[in-house]
């Protein structure tokens, strides 16, 4: 079943365009909202669930474009312990998980939607909290393991990253939006029909 937001007519680009603006606004507004919310250390990323919608409506590009929007808020609402040690390595780290997050989330969508929709955007809202983790993840490895390490406090820095660092968040993220994304979708499929 191919995604109808994608067709390459001029009134459906303009739908696209129009989306993916107002997803971008969306993304905007949640991740300074989300950056109030905390479990631990670190803010909640409500952001993830118009990644995905906007991935699965308007395409993978679009939904890079999300991810990328949230790694720039990131970095001005939430990056400041990891900038004070590495200014590259915060700016890699958090612009190559938000991005590469909604690529493959959308990615992820255009492959299974041709099977079924529902179960495309399921595997998205999977997906994207995964790669969005684990760059993270990476990024704490390649740039940050001595500030991990004194952060960790004689905690093996492996079980301190995968439980006091990003555990409940992971959780929470995925969880949530494994609920919401396809709910959302199906909400706007609904009102397009509709429409």
């Amino acid at each position: 079943m191919s995604n109808s937001f994608e067709n390459p007519s001029k009134q459906s680009k303009s739908l696209t365009l129009a989306l993916g603006a107002m997803f971008t606004a969306i993304v905007i507004v949640l991740q300074f909202l989300g950056s109030f919310i905390h479990f631990g250390s670190f803010s909640i990323s409500l952001v993830l669930v118009p990644i995905v919608v906007g991935a699965a409506m308007c395409g993978p590009w679009i939904g890079a474009w999300l991810g990328f929007v949230f790694g720039i808020v990131v970095l001005f609402t939430d990056a400041a312990m990891f900038l004070a040690v590495s200014v590259p390595g915060t700016i890699l780290t958090v612009l190559l998980k938000g991005t590469l997050c909604g690529l493959a989330a959308g990615l992820v969508y255009r492959w299974l939607s041709k099977y079924n929709v529902y179960l495309a955007v399921f595997a998205a809202a999977i997906v994207c909290p995964v790669v969005n983790t684990g760059v993270f993840l990476l990024g704490c490895v390649a740039f940050f393991l001595p500030l991990l390490s004194e952060w960790a406090g004689g905690v093996p820095v492996w079980k301190y990253m995968l439980l006091g660092l990003v555990g409940a968040n992971f959780l929470f993220e995925l969880a949530f939006n494994m609920i919401l994304s396809p709910i959302i979708v199906r909400l706007l499929r609904i009102s397009k029909k509709l429409g």
